[in-house]
């Protein structure tokens, strides 16, 4: 018998080591409780069971963690709210299931107006009572609170209190996770960017749910992905000179990342979110040098590094406009090689914007925001051949005048609209252009042959979201967003085509433009643009006279004419080095105060003399005409609206107008047709600005009335 028992005995040993370990994990496995709303619940997912984030979150953090799903669709953190967390069946349940780590995400049904307005000042209260019952039940849990997934503009109470009340919550999160000492999730970054994936403007989809999985599963282990630069180091780039020097990426929680750079040594320790930067003192410009980035686990190298300036060169088709399709681009491109004082940081479409079907990769890889790439180049007949012509003409014309190295990114997309290039909260809060943001596609704020190209491209897609760098917001959110941590000089703009049909709303949109990159650089760039060019379209004349004032009311701004180099039939005139040294000429005199002639004639003022009407300018001290003929494009317009073709003389460096006899004038016109070529010009040949001189009647001393116009 003794036999028997011995081996039953080792037959139960057997059994136990076989089946021991699982026993254990299910004793000690790491419990995680998922607290929410509908967000949280899974609400609108086809399978919900399957497909909500507490559920994928499973999958990621594997068998040592037991997830459960305690969201409450509709339900409020208040407890005064319309209908609070802290009276379902659930918020009992997750308080009763004693978490290790507990996962908050609610407020955003606060934002309803029998809440918000009502209860506001209870909201951090009440959060902390979450909070403390929860340690109540086990003083060991770790507990993390989430910045709210993203309502977006399509919600029906948006603008009539949601946008304003869902910020309010928002900004007290970090208050109450501080005062709380519990952690903070950002679950709205990577998903603002994301409205292809709320079909509701609120609920996200199965993508969408699977991001927010992701990112509470970084949170929760550190895992980041490694060692990671940003996308913008990269060999051959060029740094900012003359400010701080910072180098920055992501790396795992609790990594230390060391950073070696000219001799020095600088060393960052990741935060809770996987981020980590080191800064380095300013620097003068020069090169060749080397930039090793380190963590325990991976080595970085970056070659070839050189420190100059960096300007910015974005906007649709013209600045996209290559240099080998641009006159006598050819022969410069020859010249280029290699150029190693300016380097090219092309970030190329996926796919062109032309008169085309797109498939479903470049669809979805649009939605993801994957619609841009690139990495800095040396210049050479390679690299800069598809490069922007404006761009590389305009570095060239830095690069020899300061004696730097210069580097150039490009961002620009042909036939993109302004709105395009705007940041999604400044759109959101401006109540004259929020309303671009809603179906965009059948918008009448966006050019008509920009809904149709746009329509075309999507025609296949399935989402009737789906992202289109025409949609609005999108360039600044797949492109823009991926530079404005790197320090730059400055911004050349050549873009308005796609706006042309909406004057008064361009004249809106191009500050807000200008004052939204500022901020999101956190700093006051110069940003110097092209006028349009002449063509054979309505609109233009208005255009560029908007375009013209503008430089008046953007501070650190000027504007290159280009409308003597048009063409009457095509958007995209070849002339481009001609416009871009005149850029060149704003950013030597303006930015670099260089004693160079920057500016054509600016009209002042109209003053009528008898039958003559003189118009007088500044920054001209000697008007001609660029084609050293008779001078041409003057109008007068009459009280009746009548446009009169007039006669102008070049006298006394004052440009006179003879009126017809008889007429009543109101309005003096220069280049104000759509193909001008109107030649006023000053001593160094810079063109005078399309502009319009209204009439006003002013009383001098004398009791006589006067006649004068001023620039509007």
């Amino acid at each position: 018998m003794k036999p028997f028992k011995i081996n039953l005995f080792l037959f139960l040993c057997l059994i136990f080591i076989s089946f021991g370990d699982k026993i254990v994990a299910q004793k000690i496995a790491t419990k995680v409780a998922c607290i929410g709303d509908s967000i949280t619940a899974g609400y609108l997912l086809s399978h919900a069971t399957k497909e909500s984030y507490p559920l994928q979150l499973q999958i990621l953090l594997g068998e040592k963690y037991e997830v459960k799903n305690f969201g409450y669709s509709g339900a409020t953190l208040l407890k005064k709210g319309h209908k609070p967390y802290d009276r379902t069946k659930e918020c009992a349940d997750a308080i009763a299931f004693r978490p290790d780590i507990a996962i908050i995400h609610l407020g955003l049904n606060d934002t309803d107006p029998r809440s918000w307005p009502n209860y506001k000042d209870d909201f951090d209260a009440d959060y902390t009572w979450l909070i403390d019952t929860l340690k109540k039940q086990n003083p060991q849990v770790k507990i993390y609170i989430c910045r709210l997934t993203p309502i977006f503009n399509e919600h029906p109470r948006f603008k009539s209190g949601t946008r304003d009340w869902f910020w309010q919550i928002q900004s007290h999160m970090p208050n109450i996770a501080k005062a709380n000492q519990v952690g903070l999730i950002d679950l709205h970054e990577k998903l603002y960017r994301r409205p292809d994936l709320f079909p509701d403007a609120l609920h996200p989809t199965k993508e969408g749910a699977t991001i927010i999985a992701k990112t509470v599963y970084e949170n929760i282990t550190q895992d980041f992905g490694g060692l990671k630069l940003a996308a913008v180091f990269t060999d051959n780039m060029v740094l900012q000179r003359n400010q701080p020097i910072t180098i920055y990426g992501t790396a795992n929680g609790g990594d230390v990342v060391e950073v070696s750079f000219k001799s020095q040594k600088k060393s960052a320790t990741t935060n809770q979110y996987g981020k980590w930067e080191v800064v380095f003192p300013a620097q003068t410009h020069g090169g060749h040098y080397e930039v090793t980035i380190k963590s325990y686990q991976k080595n970085i190298v970056l070659k070839n590094i050189l420190i100059g300036d960096v300007w910015f060169c974005s906007g649709q088709s013209n600045m996209a406009f290559q240099l080998q399709q641009s006159e006598n681009g050819n022969e410069e491109i020859k010249k280029a090689l290699p150029n190693t004082a300016i380097r090219l940081f092309n970030f190329k479409d996926l796919r062109e914007t032309d008169n085309t079907v797109w498939d479903s990769i470049t669809l979805a890889k649009t939605n993801q925001l994957e619609f841009f790439s690139g990495s800095w180049s040396v210049c050479d007949s390679i690299s800069a051949k598809d490069f922007s012509a404006i761009a590389y003409y305009f570095g060239k014309n830095i690069a020899h005048a300061e004696n730097i190295p210069v580097g150039l990114i490009q961002v620009a997309v042909g036939g993109s609209p302004i709105e395009s290039w705007i940041d999604r909260y400044t759109l959101e809060h401006d109540d004259k252009v929020v309303d671009v943001l809603t179906n965009w596609r059948r918008s009448d704020f966006i050019m008509p042959w920009v809904r149709e190209r746009a329509n075309m491209n999507l025609k296949n897609a399935t989402n009737a979201k789906q992202r289109h760098p025409y949609d609005p917001s999108y360039n600044f959110e797949a492109g823009v967003t991926a530079f404005t941590k790197f320090p730059i000089k400055g911004v050349i703009w050549y873009q308005g085509e796609s706006n042309a049909h909406n004057v008064e709303l361009y004249e809106h949109l191009m500050p807000t433009l200008v004052e939204s990159w500022r901020q999101a650089w956190g700093t006051n760039l110069p940003f110097y643009y092209v006028q349009l060019s002449s063509i054979e379209r309505p609109t233009y004349p208005a255009f560029r006279d908007v375009q013209n004032r503008l430089q008046n009311k953007i501070p650190n701004s000027g504007m290159a004419i280009s409308m003597d180099y048009g063409d009457a039939q095509n958007v995209h005139p070849i002339k481009k080095k001609e416009v871009a040294d005149r850029l060149a000429l704003l950013a030597l005199r303006y930015t670099y105060g260089k004693a160079v002639m920057a500016n054509g004639p600016s009209a002042l003022k109209a003053i009528q003399k008898g039958d003559n009407i003189l118009v007088s300018f500044e920054l001209a001290k000697q008007l001609s005409t660029s084609d050293k003929k008779e001078l041409t494009g003057f109008e007068l317009v009459n009280d009746k609206g009548i446009y009169i073709q007039s006669k102008a003389v070049i006298v006394k460096n004052q440009v006179q107008i003879t009126i017809p006899k008889g007429e009543k004038i109101k309005t003096v016109l220069y280049a104000w047709k759509p193909f001008s070529t109107a030649n006023l010009v000053n001593e160094a040949g810079l063109p005078c600005s399309t502009f319009k001189l209204e009439l006003h009647a002013i009383i001098e001393n004398s009791n006589r009335f006067r006649k004068e116009y001023k620039h509007i």
